[in-house]
């Protein structure tokens, strides 16, 4: 039985008051696994992963605690214990690559380490002195993907990370999913269904800002998790 690393209970979410988007949502996250999220338009994926990444105020808890220890998602201590790639992130525009990954490392006081690999993996090289404004979707999610398996953190989010690469970058991608279990924990959310039964341990299933089904072992295959979403749509 592997240890909870991050645990959130009876969580609340909202962007209007009158109007939650997550309700009743609890989730455990052991250590060096990797969870998917799959869901309809709409189920609070991204709004999860918003929540936990800072950029959503308006939520409240019965409790958050990361290694047992109760913690505010907003503090210090949690916020360097995760990184985000979101599925689309136009921030830091002016930077090159070199200037951000540089930057990440300062803010979490780590030192930057070779990233050789990564950037032949993800197809980069051409593109590393290049502004951030000036490259396409998919060179640009690279920019965020490399640094954070770069960084290494307890826990990595990830939203849609498929979105935008080539085919070649895809499949280093999910190299690089199974092997962050070696240092750490991924959640991510995915609506394409071989990346999510490619990579993960387990796959939650959310609806209506709900957790409505939880799926491991020989349940995670594309055929099962299609249906189950078929069937969280007609009822």
């Amino acid at each position: 039985m592997k240890k909870a690393l991050f645990t959130i209970q009876n969580l609340s979410a909202w962007y209007c008051p009158k109007k939650t988007v997550l309700s009743d949502f609890s989730l455990e996250l052991a250590e060096h696994e990797v969870v998917g999220m799959v869901g309809l338009n709409g189920a609070g994926k991204t709004t999860f992963l918003k929540v936990l990444s800072g950029l959503l105020p308006s939520f409240q808890a019965e409790g958050i605690w990361l290694h047992n220890d109760s913690i505010e998602l907003r503090g210090r201590d949690f916020k360097t214990s995760r990184y985000t790639v979101f599925a689309e992130d136009n921030s830091f525009s002016y930077f090159t690559f070199w200037e951000y990954i540089s930057y990440v490392f300062a803010a979490y006081q780590k030192e930057l380490p070779d990233v050789t690999q990564l950037i032949q993996g993800f197809h980069f090289e051409a593109y590393t002195d290049t502004l951030l404004k000036d490259l396409s979707t998919g060179n640009r999610k690279k920019v965020f993907l490399i640094t954070a398996f770069a960084l290494q953190t307890k826990l990595l989010f990830l939203d849609e990370p498929v979105n935008g690469l080539d085919f070649q970058s895809t499949e280093y991608l999910y190299q690089q999913i199974v092997k962050y279990k070696e240092v750490g924990t991924v959640l991510f959310s995915s609506h394409i269904l071989e990346s999510i039964s490619l990579t993960s341990d387990r796959v939650l299933v959310l609806e209506n800002g709900k957790i409505r089904q939880a799926l491991e072992h020989e349940q995670i295959k594309s055929a099962e998790i299609r249906e189950v979403l078929h069937y969280e749509n007609a009822v």
